[in-house]
């Protein structure tokens, strides 16, 4: 990569991933044979991240002199956070039967445990791989997974940010999440296409899922409604508004336990980042319960998911797609992690006889996020795309949360 970047002008940086953002949702919505083809083996998701990489990876651009990144996590972040999780229906969620509530908890519950067993396996034989101090400790960085896999970008920001990891570690840990992510995602939607032939051999009961197909469609039909101007400047008020309540609150609370228990530090309780995120994310979970939630119907999570792709763009600038090999241990730590995962999904899913589209969409809100949980949704039927929706907008409300512990767990198994 040459000394100089060829550009450092932060508006044309911007630029450029618009016009790759661009350019993937345009190729992947195209009816062209090849774009079709093409994007049935490549995620568009993937291509989010590492069409930017190339940028770094070849010095158009020097993601460690931009300051998108920053602006993308402090500002766009939190707003995401807000106007993705005010659109959770905790009733509706409920309504699709507490065994597809089971699987999602047991996906996250297997990331929870999944890292930390990782960690214990791969330091039997090989400590050096998830060694490491400070910033470039390996454990911290497996946050980020965390944080990923158990929501999505949002929440893999806020675990960078509040567990302070390099940005040379971060870089190879959004290699494993995008890699393990997406080969885990092709499975799902490999086992989607044969659901009908699983269910039957499990003896399934799929009734509830025709239920589920039913409400969900009118649930669509009652509340969408055409973005006009006064609802999108609304919306933006209210994302970007509690975005400066949660800077004001979290930079005091920090403050104050900083002063009050420094001891406090080891549980990122004195990161203003972490109360920023947490902040946002309760006050959007709270005005799910409010008439705000409307705002769902004229848009609210479309404008924050356009966000989140910003961001993600600016998460993948920053990733050297040269990292696979420079530590290829980290690989197998995140093979065994999302192994641990679909093991336990299995096995819960047998106890409790449920059908295969509880099993793939609790896990792909998980792990995939609002981004990809609707297509492993849609995969099994087009009206389940929103359930796919609604579960991983459950994951951005415990994600931050989820990770946070999982984090905490690993700095424990390795003495951190």
């Amino acid at each position: 990569m040459p000394d100089m970047p060829l550009v450092t002008n932060d508006a044309v940086v911007l630029g450029l991933l618009a016009l790759v953002l661009g350019f993937v949702f345009w190729t992947e919505q195209s009816e062209h044979p090849f774009w079709k083809k093409f994007y049935s083996w490549v995620p568009g998701l993937l291509l989010c991240f590492f069409l930017p990489s190339l940028l770094n990876s070849f010095g158009v651009i020097d993601a460690s002199t931009s300051n998108l990144y920053f602006v993308s996590s402090r500002y766009l972040l939190p707003a995401t956070l807000v106007l993705l999780t005010i659109s959770v229906d905790l009733p509706a969620i409920m309504r699709l039967g507490w065994k597809a509530l089971a699987m999602f908890l047991t996906g996250t519950v297997g990331i929870v445990i999944g890292g930390p067993i990782a960690l214990l396996v791969v330091s039997s034989f090989s400590p050096e791989t998830v060694g490491g101090g400070g910033p470039d400790a390996v454990w911290r960085g497996l946050t980020t997974v965390a944080g990923s896999w158990i929501g999505g970008g949002a929440n893999q920001t806020a675990m960078k940010e509040v567990f302070e990891v390099s940005d040379e570690l971060f870089s190879q840990m959004v290699t494993v999440d995008v890699v393990w992510a997406n080969l885990w995602m092709a499975i799902l939607l490999f086992l989607a296409g044969r659901a009908g032939a699983i269910d039957r051999r499990t003896g399934a009961d799929t009734s509830a899922i025709e239920a589920l197909k039913a409400h969900v469609e009118a649930f669509h039909d009652e509340h969408q409604r055409p973005l006009n101007l006064p609802d999108l400047m609304f919306i933006i008020a209210v994302g970007f508004g509690l975005t400066g309540v949660a800077h004001a609150l979290g930079g005091w609370i920090a403050g104050w336990i900083a002063e009050s228990a420094p001891a406090l530090e080891r549980l990122s309780l004195t990161s203003s980042f972490f109360w920023i995120v947490v902040i946002a994310t309760t006050a959007g979970v709270a005005l799910s319960f409010t008439p705000l939630k409307n705002l769902e119907g004229a848009g609210a999570s479309r404008l924050g998911s356009g966000m989140l792709y910003i961001l993600i763009a600016s998460i993948g600038m920053g990733m050297d797609v040269t990292a696979i090999v420079s530590n290829p241990g980290l690989f197998v730590v995140g093979g065994i992690w999302i192994g641990v995962h679909a093991v336990l999904l299995v096995i819960v899913a047998k106890v409790l006889n449920v059908p295969l589209f509880y099993m793939a969409v609790g896990s792909q809100a998980n792990v995939g996020g609002a981004a990809s949980a609707p297509v492993v949704a849609s995969a099994f039927h087009p009206s389940l795309a929103p359930a796919g929706v609604l579960l991983a907008v459950l994951g951005y409300a415990v994600g931050t949360y989820a990770a946070w512990i999982c984090g905490l767990i690993m700095q424990a198994v390795v003495g951190g």
